[in-house]
């Protein structure tokens, strides 16, 4: 049955496996289509405009902004970050629903925004800081420092996890998978998401027995 599109935003603090998990939830449902926000930053070698971001300048980022086509956006580091509301309608309007990778405070700009009754929030947390810690030096990738910073800031995202409609304890990744598939078919199939079953139950009361 026809139905609109979600937004399924997916935070965490980093390491306790929001990108994988948005990368198997891909892998399950080839409908799902993931945002790909609008940067101000130059591409680095390998990217692809329109496929690892949307490349921009400032000055048609800020237009953007001023116009409400972002649904959320923020600066980091000297750049802008932000995810453009066009196409997400257009997979709305498709019944198809779009992955946000977004930390607290783009959650909070996209369930604030005109598209917020759409929204389906998960917050993913580690099953301790320790394994948090653990985690995020098995990648080999930060130095201490780094690492350090990583932690305090986790204790600031996980201070929002009320805030979402799921939370979900990352202690066995194919387990949290499957949680987080249970989650998207059950609200696919809410009622006031399907779009034509009023019209499927009318005509199913007006059949001949």
């Amino acid at each position: 049955m026809d139905r609109t599109g979600l937004l399924i935003i997916l935070s965490s603090p980093s390491g306790a496996g929001k990108s994988t998990l948005a990368r198997r939830l891909m892998d399950w449902d080839a409908s799902l289509r993931f945002s790909v926000s609008a940067t101000t930053r130059p591409p680095r070698p390998g990217e692809v405009d329109g496929q690892h971001y949307h490349f921009t300048t400032p000055g048609a980022f800020l237009q953007m902004v001023e116009q409400g086509q972002m649904l959320e956006y923020a600066e980091v580091f000297g750049n802008l970050y932000g995810s453009p509301r066009a196409p997400v309608e257009a997979a709305m309007r498709d019944g198809r629903d779009t992955l946000f990778d977004v930390d607290w405070q783009g959650g909070q700009q996209i369930r604030a925004s005109a598209l917020g009754g759409h929204v389906v929030s998960i917050f993913v947390l580690p099953p301790s800081l320790p394994e948090l810690e653990r985690r995020l030096r098995a990648r080999g990738q930060d130095s201490d420092a780094v690492i350090a910073g990583r932690m305090r800031k986790s204790r600031d995202e996980i201070s929002h996890w009320a805030e979402y409609h799921y939370v979900l304890v990352n202690d066995d990744l194919d387990e949290t998978e499957h949680r987080l598939r249970a989650i998207l078919t059950a609200e696919r199939l809410r009622r006031e998401r399907q779009g034509e079953l009023g019209r499927f139950v009318k005509a199913l009361m007006e059949e001949e027995t």
